[in-house]
């Protein structure tokens, strides 16, 4: 049996890489995992699952944007023996929507592209870039990897700059993956505002109304199913499966929600039914018990005409009553927010085609849907961790 590989984990504490993280260490799959973060694990609100994971691991404080001095991204790099970690993992990246181009220019751009040169340098065995699949042009049909790009967002710009240099980079043995809305434990951004403004408009006794209409694409994916695709996909390209080493690997990573089986007496019938927004306000209804609807196209191209204004008019709707929700509960302080940033308020689909990896690397989802329990799950670990309302 080949020994495990090392592997080396930037952007660990984040979202998806505690899940990385705990998936690793809960099913002993690597001989040595170091995690590099500017966030301490201690202040990063870890559930007791993720920080048992941590104690299992080597954590080493870094920032990774272009700030960082030569001598100690070596350091990050190299294992206490002086030899090279087998995989690296990138899921460092700015994750707020809005921000000032410099801080993508910074926080995405030169912090992959640094990173991927220093593991060419080392030779590194495979680098797996977490992209977004946010990159790609709206359309009516499911995006495939060699679809039509057109990011939708400022952050979407950078992934998509990031992917295609990184390709072009001699050397680099590349994995790209592009996930849809991750949801899933520990998830504070994607869903998770949704369901806190359920929890909003449950304390105000009023619907809640979404912009746009009810079949407004928008994909998911669990982030179980994220991080085991990480790993699979990191240990098909170094195995005799992948029929094409050294060239990039690029995969969709979106959950079976989008693909039913009608069968009659003659014939299997497939048929393409991307989760909507609408699935979503089922979920938030059977939750919270509160009625949901959309405001519709007309309305929300008007609004779309003063999308700041909009913007505020909303979040000035929830912030205040999540406060007083955190107050009553004696919440001092929550990471969560029901905020909703301007440019996730327009008329943009996420419909990905997540079949691929799946086809080519024989990976399957074990989380094909998204279910009321798996949203209830989310809530239930925010409460246990103090900073989600009990009642």
């Amino acid at each position: 049996m080949a020994p495990q590989p090392t592997v080396l984990v930037l952007g660990g504490v984040g979202f998806i890489g505690r899940n990385f993280v705990a998936h690793l260490v809960e099913n002993g799959l690597a001989a040595e995992i170091r995690v590099i973060d500017k966030v301490l694990p201690q202040t990063a609100y870890l559930n007791k699952r993720f920080q048992a994971a941590f104690e299992n691991v080597q954590f080493m404080q870094g920032d990774l944007s272009n700030t960082i001095p030569p001598e100690k991204f070596g350091k990050i790099f190299t294992r206490d023996d002086g030899s090279s970690f087998d995989y690296v993992i990138n899921f460092a990246s700015e994750t707020k929507f809005s921000q000032l181009a410099e801080i993508y220019e910074d926080r995405i751009y030169k912090l992959s592209i640094n990173c991927a040169k220093e593991a060419v340098k080392r030779k590194v065995k495979v680098f797996v870039q977490i992209s977004t699949g946010d990159i790609y042009e709206s359309s009516g049909t499911a995006s495939k990897e060699d679809s039509k790009t057109k990011p939708w967002n400022v952050m979407a710009q950078y992934k998509l700059r990031v992917d295609k240099e990184l390709q072009d980079m001699p050397g680099l043995n590349l994995v790209i993956l592009r996930p849809a809305v991750v949801y899933g434990i520990g998830a504070m951004a994607g869903l998770t505002p949704r369901l806190i403004c359920g929890r909003v408009y449950q304390h105000l006794k009023k619907k809640m109304e979404f912009l746009w209409t009810k079949d407004l694409k928008l994909n998911t994916v669990h982030v179980q199913d994220v991080v085991r695709a990480v790993w699979h996909s990191a240990n098909w390209y170094v195995s005799s499966d992948n029929t094409q080493p050294g060239a990039p690997a690029i995969f969709n990573l979106a959950d079976e929600n989008n693909t039913a089986i009608l069968e009659d007496a003659q014939h299997l019938i497939k048929l393409q039914i991307s989760l909507d927004q609408e699935a979503v306000n089922t979920h938030i209804r059977s939750i919270f018990g509160i009625e949901t609807d959309f405001k519709g196209t007309v309305f929300s191209l008007l609004a779309q005409s003063d999308m700041e204004g909009a913007t505020e008019e909303t979040n000035d709707m929830h912030l205040g009553p999540w406060s007083n929700l955190l107050k009553a509960a004696q919440i001092k302080s929550s990471p969560l927010t029901p905020y909703l940033d301007q440019e996730l308020l327009c008329n943009n689909a996420l419909s990905l085609d997540g079949t691929k990896i799946c086809n080519s690397t024989g990976f399957t989802y074990e989380h094909p849907k998204v279910t009321t329990q798996s949203l209830r799950e989310i809530i239930t670990d925010f409460q246990e961790l103090g900073i989600w309302p009990r009642d």
